[in-house]
């Protein structure tokens, strides 16, 4: 199977490359030095008639749904070369009407289309164990399954075209939730004399524990603000998952609260930071460092 790939940024790139060591044809859009790097990984450089054209499996990997849209249904987007019968797997995180409004379109000209949100960040994309929630027809989802795993360790197929994506914004909830929780957990540690390094010792493995808890709270204590998922974007999966609870009638609340935060952070010259740099939302205002007093 022939497969085309666009949208090579942080998370794209790897799992573009794990694609390759997987041993499939990849197509990738030439458009900048991350599609260089992955021809000399072994694959071909194509602009996207090419990629519509010759390609049975087009993935995308891009911020959000106006990009996704201008990609795939613009003037000159991929769907205008693509294939009856040739598959769509759009693995962006954006808001699920969107994901269905695209699916409608492409249905018009017999594509098929899965939304494949994923989540892991960088690192889980570098090793190739990414979660992958998926909305499509099932036996769309069963031809790209083994293809999903070839980057992910953990692929569930969570209901139609649009239910991915609603999965993916749950999945930020909890996370964006998670961190500031933790932010504001460490920080009362802190206040209080405890050292925040031995709280967060005693308490991973009880049931606060979690995954985000054992990936974040040794950034957060040794200041480490490099990006794996940048506050801006999560700002932009909140925002989606605020458009959404509100078309639905869902209450969000907690949602809204860390949104806030994080607005701040982009106001203060975090937006490029790592989520994780909520944490120095609290440090402002307590004139602490966390774990490094």
């Amino acid at each position: 199977m022939k497969i085309g790939f666009i949208g090579l940024g942080i998370m794209g790139k790897p799992m573009a490359k794990n694609l390759l060591k997987a041993g499939y044809e990849l197509l990738v859009y030439r458009n900048n030095r991350a599609a260089n790097e992955l021809v000399e990984a072994g694959a071909t450089s194509a602009d996207i008639p090419e990629i519509g054209g010759s390609c049975d499996l087009v993935l995308t990997m891009l911020p959000n749904s106006p990009q996704v849209k201008e990609v795939m249904l613009g003037e000159t987007g991929v769907a205008k070369y693509m294939k009856e019968g040739s598959i769509y797997v759009d693995m962006s995180s954006i808001n699920p009407v969107a994901s269905k409004e695209i699916a409608a379109a492409l249905a018009e000209k017999k594509i098929e289309m899965l939304d494949a949100p994923v989540s892991g960040g960088d690192p889980k994309a570098i090793d190739g164990t990414l979660s992958f929630m998926v909305g499509g027809k099932q036996e769309i989802f069963d031809k790209c399954e083994p293809i999903l795993k070839a980057m992910g360790s953990s692929v569930v197929r969570c209901g139609e075209v649009g239910a991915g994506n609603t999965t993916k914004l749950a999945n930020q909830i909890i996370v964006a939730c998670n961190i500031q929780a933790l932010s504001e957990a460490l920080t009362l540690a802190q206040k209080a004399g405890v050292d925040p390094q031995l709280v967060f010792a005693a308490i991973r493995g009880g049931l606060a524990g979690s995954t985000v808890m054992d990936a974040k709270a040794p950034m957060i204590l040794s200041g480490n603000d490099k990006p794996g998922f940048k506050i801006d974007l999560h700002i932009k999966d909140l925002n989606n998952a605020l458009d959404c609870a509100h078309s639905v009638g869902s209450p969000v609340p907690m949602t809204a609260q860390v949104q806030e935060v994080f607005q701040w952070m982009h106001n203060h010259d975090g937006g490029q930071k790592d989520h994780s740099a909520i944490a120095q939302y609290y440090e402002f205002l307590t004139g602490i460092e966390l774990g490094r007093e």
